[in-house]
């Protein structure tokens, strides 16, 4: 695209490790991301951590509006510079702050009118999926990251893998963010697409369909605070996690679920999770 201007930007030399930085160099990457979000025309786009733009550039190709939320003052200095034009035309927002405390409705965007995408810090992973789909009161329409690979395969577990019949347990992300949408694992990123390269494999990670839909019928508050005590210790079974915090009466609810005694946290669906929420 006609927008990077020609003279040398200043690219900042190092990487700060204390803000998780490990910039994507491989443009078939950047561009599956993109494809991976399913981006229309007119959709806004909220990027997190840009670093020096590979994937924004080609966002700014596909869509109407981006947001990017940088915290590097560095790299915000860099990006106002490589995307002077842009920032012109209106077409990129560049926001200097903490994507965790990134209000959406400060820029006109109501819930579910954006989608949320990035080559995320892996530091901040779970603090990024629980202030997106729990915390914030605009949740995006999709959401579409490069995170570690084993985080991804951990939040897909009980689903058949192509390459095998490696199936899992469940864990206390993995609930909650199908609480939320339809996660899907589309291919691995080999650690030699970033710089300075990460000790592990990424994978282009997507939830699509998020909604609260879920808990219509049940308290989102206590489902979580039934989420956390059944997996506050693992290797005890569920029954006794939940009996020691709440007092409920498990046995029978255990009983309208049809969930064994000696069932362990791991063990339980996301619909048997809401059934207990109901009948807790």
């Amino acid at each position: 695209m006609g927008s990077i201007k020609s003279k040398k930007l200043s690219w900042p030399a190092q990487a700060k490790k204390a803000l998780g930085q490990n910039f994507l160099q491989n443009n078939g990457i950047a561009k599956a991301l993109v494809g991976a979000a399913v981006i229309d025309p007119e959709d806004t786009v909220v990027e997190i951590g840009p670093g020096k733009g590979m994937i924004t550039q080609f966002l700014l190709e596909r869509v109407r509006k981006v947001i990017a939320v940088e915290k590097d003052e560095e790299l915000f200095d860099f990006l106002k510079e490589k995307f002077s034009k842009e920032v012109a035309e209106k077409k990129i927002i560049l926001v200097h702050g903490d994507i965790l405390k990134f209000n959406p409705s400060r820029y006109a965007i109501v819930a579910s009118d954006y989608k949320l995408i990035g080559a995320i810090p892996y530091n901040i992973t779970g603090a990024l999926f629980k202030y997106f789909l729990q915390k914030i009161k605009t949740p995006p329409k999709s959401i579409a990251f490069i995170i570690q690979r084993e985080v991804a395969q951990r939040i897909l577990t009980k689903k058949e893998k192509r390459s095998g019949s490696i199936r899992g347990k469940e864990n206390l992300l993995s609930i909650s963010i199908k609480a939320y949408g339809s996660p899907r694992y589309i291919k691995t990123v080999r650690r030699g697409s970033f710089w300075p390269i990460p000790k592990v494999d990424s994978a282009i990670f997507v939830i699509e369909n998020i909604s609260k839909d879920f808990f219509e019928t049940i308290s989102e508050k206590k489902f979580f605070a039934l989420l956390r005590a059944g997996f506050a210790h693992k290797r005890k079974f569920l029954v006794r996690n939940i009996e020691n915090v709440s007092g409920y009466d498990t046995k029978t609810a255990f009983s309208i679920c049809k969930i064994p005694e000696r069932a362990r946290a791991e063990d339980l669906s996301l619909e048997n999770w809401r059934c207990l929420a109901k009948n807790l």
